[in-house]
């Protein structure tokens, strides 16, 4: 047969658009030509298909061979095609059964002796696969990471041979391993933290409502100490949103399949830029939101980053999605991170501290804080000053309480959230502030006052309302009383300072 036809997957975005492999095999000059939109890594498929298939003991056919990727109108990127055109050249010169091509797709990169290497995306694509009927045969180690999808029919190949083997009926491949999740609190514990403890609350009420935060403090008062502590107070991820945010990391290569349902914790340095904070280039890549999905993204010196690239948050903060559009090519990707964040107090660290330091002149300061912009703080839920701790904190004791004990308020405080809003209280639009998140007659009287004497905008009235919602949702109560809104604004005071 002169004609042979496999399937696969590409990549556009976080979607896997099916891409069928046709291989036709012709009289003339022996050569290779792929058409389809191939990139350089896809055009480079005709040396290693061919050493791969001539080392796992078969023979090149000597003819002309022309490779169509379609749809024509799709880039194709990356070393995932190697295994469907090798297949389809094989079942084209009739080495193995061209038949047995249709019930699977394939994915893979082939290495110059006919093994498998894993591919970038395993698991976007499974689930894409996943209700069309179709088995997916993969490397070993993408097709670990594609099981965790729920899709039964993934089959896992170490080698060129052993597919071919398969299609003939000659030899059966396996189904992937199971994976065995970590089961151990990888993140660091909150006990170890001594003192702050206005601070350990502003991080309970961060988790418990996935809301954004700001800490300001002098250099060494434990910002960062308290920033990696977050993720180990919020539940593991389940269902779809741990799928989602796996899905993501897999685009990049950097997803670990023990470590599946772990919220992710990105601290990209204050050099990035706004491409490598948002996601972009030519095909279009997730940023650090996106691989933040369902997890933190954590901004260490905060005022470092250039302003551009922090106004860049504004939009993703509010919908939690960022589109990436350029001239050929556009994409979307989730991206509900929770953002915390830590600055100094001015140029030199020390402005407040007992120790007098400070010698920063009123105008540097409000110079070094103008840096952030009065949009992007007010998108910002609780904006906290952490100050330098005293000697007799450092020396005492660390008595501070478990992770884990807080970790159950804050499981609790989210379960009522999914019951009442199926969502967490930062996610909520404005219709639905307005029917969860009227405080009581003294709350209300109490924010209109507040309002008043800091200015409130209409956005950071709704956010000191989740934030409300949210301390209620701690404390077990259904109602939102006078303190729980209390307690939301002076979260909020540090912006109008």
């Amino acid at each position: 047969m002169a004609l042979a036809v496999a399937q696969s997957r590409g990549l556009d975005g976080l979607h896997a658009p099916p891409v069928t492999v046709e291989v036709h095999l012709a009289s003339g000059l022996p050569a290779v030509t792929l058409v389809g939109l191939p990139d350089t890594e896809v055009k480079e498929a005709r040396d290693r298909v061919r050493a791969a298939i001539v080392n796992s003991g078969f023979e090149f056919p000597a003819k002309r061979i022309t490779v169509n990727l379609a749809p024509a109108d799709l880039p194709k990127e990356s070393g995932r095609f190697d295994l469907p055109i090798a297949l389809g050249i094989l079942a084209a010169s009739g080495q193995i059964p061209a038949q047995s091509l249709a019930d699977y797709e394939f994915a893979g990169e082939l290495s110059l002796s006919g093994e498998l290497r894993p591919v970038r995306g395993a698991l976007a694509m499974a689930l894409q696969t996943s209700g069309i009927g179709k088995a997916f045969v993969l490397p070993e180690a993408s097709a670990r990471e594609a099981a965790l999808t729920g899709c039964e029919r993934i089959y896992a190949a170490r080698s060129l041979l052993e597919v071919c083997a398969h299609l003939a009926g000659q030899g059966s491949l396996s189904r992937p391993a199971r994976v065995d999740l970590e089961n151990e609190t990888i993140f660091p514990d909150l006990a170890d933290v001594r003192g702050q403890g206005q601070a350990k609350r502003a991080l309970e009420v961060a988790a418990a409502g996935n809301h954004s935060l700001l800490m300001v403090g002098p250099p060494g008062s434990g910002k960062s100490m308290l920033a990696a502590r977050l993720p180990g107070l919020m539940p593991t991820l389940d269902g779809e949103a741990a799928k989602a945010s796996a899905a993501i990391l897999s685009l990049v290569g950097q997803f670990q399949p023990e470590r599946f349902g772990r919220r992710p914790f990105r601290s990209p340095h204050h050099t990035a830029s706004a491409v490598a904070l948002v996601g972009g280039g030519n095909p279009p890549r997730p940023g650090e939101i996106s691989l933040a999905h369902q997890g933190v993204l954590f901004l260490d010196e905060l005022t470092e980053f250039d302003r551009k690239v922090l106004e860049t948050l504004r939009e993703p903060l509010e919908s939690g999605r960022i589109h990436i559009a350029r001239a050929a090519r556009q994409a979307e990707f989730p991206a509900e991170f929770q953002l915390v964040a830590a600055m100094n107090p001015c140029p030199c660290g020390f402005l407040g501290h007992s120790n007098g330091k400070c010698r920063c002149t009123p105008d540097q300061v409000a110079r070094y804080r103008g840096k952030l912009s009065g949009p992007f703080l007010d998108r910002i839920d609780l904006l906290i000053e952490v100050p330098a701790l005293p000697v007799e904190a450092l020396a005492g004791q660390a008595d501070g309480e478990s992770s884990a004990s807080a970790r159950g308020r804050v499981a609790s405080a989210l379960a009522r959230q999914r019951e009442r809003q199926r969502k967490a209280n930062a996610r909520l639009t404005p219709g639905e502030v307005e029917r969860h998140c009227t405080p009581d007659a003294a709350g209300s009287s109490l924010l209109k006052q507040a309002s008043r004497k800091l200015e409130l905008s209409a956005r950071a009235w709704h956010r000191v309302l989740k934030v409300a919602r949210t301390i209620a949702d701690l404390a077990g109560s259904a109602e939102i009383r006078a303190a729980h809104v209390a307690e939301a604004i002076q979260y909020r005071r540090f912006a109008r300072d």
